[in-house]
Formats: structure tokens, C-alpha cells, sequence
């Protein structure tokens, strides 16, 4: 099993949960955050001032797949928070050793 950690523009997001639906992905954890990288950040005027803002907002999405789930699964966030400019985002795969569904105690696969 596999955890998929992205990192998208807000306004991405309804699309990436239909692409995610659309190959059969039934949970995704989602954490509104800040961040920047290339894009840096930008000079904004409020009040007649000007002021830098450094973190720009993010949404972050957790997804836990199967290992066999894990290239339709980032292609499918790829193909649809692209927008072709900085500061698309990124996306983080590493291993999940074991899942465990509280309700019912299912455990690994069965539990996804």
C-alpha cells in the first residue's frame, strides 16, 4: 500500500476529487495549508498598503491506495491539477505498512 500526498491550488481541487472518483479512489483526506517554493510568494495592497504575502494557500490531499492504484492514481492528479504555471504543486509517495479501519477492525486492503 501506498500514501499519495499532493499538494494542488485550491481552486484544483472539485477536479482532482472527480478524477480520483472516476478511477474508483473512494477517500481522500483533505487539509486546507500554506507554503511556497519556486512561486514565492506576492506584494498585495490592502488599505492603501502594500505587504508581502509569503505563503500562498494550498490544499493538501492524503490518499491511501493499493500499490497497484498508485500510477492511474497520480496520473489522474497530474492530468487534472495541471494548469501549466508555477506553483501547480507536487506530489509524495511512500509506504504505508499497515491500515486499520476502527469500526469494523478490517485491516490493510480491506480497509482502504
Amino acid at each position: 500500500m501506498k500514501k499519495i500526498e499532493a499538494i494542488v491550488k485550491p481552486f484544483r481541487l472539485d477536479d482532482v476529487r472527480e478524477a480520483l472518483s472516476s478511477i474508483g479512489v473512494t477517500g481522500i483526506t483533505v487539509t486546507e495549508v500554506k507554503g511556497f517554493g519556486r512561486q514565492k510568494g506576492h506584494t498585495e495592497l490592502y488599505r492603501g498598503a502594500e505587504y508581502i504575502v509569503d505563503f500562498l494557500p494550498k490544499v493538501k490531499l492524503e490518499i491511501i491506495v493499493t500499490d497497484a492504484q498508485v500510477d492511474t492514481c497520480i496520473e489522474a492528479i497530474i492530468q487534472s491539477a495541471r494548469t501549466g504555471k508555477i506553483g501547480d504543486g507536487k506530489i509524495f509517495v511512500t509506504s504505508v505498512e499497515r491500515v486499520i479501519r476502527i469500526r469494523t477492525g478490517e485491516t490493510d486492503a480491506d480497509a482502504i
